[in-house]
């Protein structure tokens, strides 16, 4: 059973998100909290696989609450999805940063809510890839020169390929379809980058692809451009 944390500041969004996840039979929500205070003391009390996150949240926001949750060791189970409308597309990159394993337009269909739930509690994903890859692309562009980091040097050639499509938004069986492997090969792939990294999870796959200038923050076709 997946348990979900909901936080915002409008109970109605908490309202409309709970009934849609509660008709799930796989799916539960465990908690709801109304800032980012009371999202962190639910993350520590219940453990939920997943956190919606709200940003605009009175007192603590979304995103120092996302902080602090993504740098508890106790809560390292939980992953936090931050909701979102284009109208804060300027707060996404920052969230990712924060630790965030993806985001989630609040307008998001019901199907897609669900699916996103599911896809961030078994880590496999970034939520909505498409809007992703639109605005990583856009807002990597806003922090200082790439510096490429030491850890970087231990990755094959191989490794470096497959973190380049995490960053593109790939999933585990589209990156073993682009590079003619097993999908088990893929995710152990994956595995291997993030204990060598020592990142938590695929959103800081991304950040540190584009912070090291491994890639350009720019898309072809829907892939990424290497750095030359």
């Amino acid at each position: 059973m997946i348990k979900v944390l909901l936080a915002d500041d409008q109970r109605l969004v908490r309202a409309g998100f709970a009934s849609i996840l509660e008709d799930e039979d796989d799916i539960t929500v465990a908690g709801e909290a109304a800032d980012g205070e009371q999202a962190l003391a639910a993350c520590r009390e219940l453990l939920p696989d997943v956190a919606l996150m709200d940003i605009r949240m009175p007192g603590m926001d979304g995103l120092e609450a996302t902080r602090r949750i993504t740098a508890d060791r106790r809560l390292d189970g939980v992953k936090v999805v931050i909701l979102t409308t284009f109208d804060l597309d300027e707060y996404v990159y920052g969230a990712l940063r924060a630790g965030a394993s993806g985001f989630l337009l609040k307008d998001t269909d019901p199907a897609e809510l669900i699916h996103a739930v599911r896809v961030v509690a078994r880590g496999d994903a970034l939520i909505t890839p498409s809007v992703t890859r639109r605005l990583i692309a856009e807002f990597a562009g806003r922090v200082d020169a790439p510096v490429p980091g030491p850890r970087l040097k231990s990755l094959t050639d191989r490794e470096r390929e497959v973190m380049r499509l995490v960053a593109a938004g790939l999933s585990n069986d589209e990156i073993a379809d682009r590079l003619v492997l097993s999908p088990a090969t893929a995710k152990t792939h994956v595995s291997r980058i993030m204990s060598k990294l020592d990142v938590r999870d695929r959103s800081q796959l991304v950040v540190l692809a584009y912070e090291s200038g491994m890639v350009n923050p720019g898309w072809v076709t829907g892939r990424v451009r290497p750095q030359e």
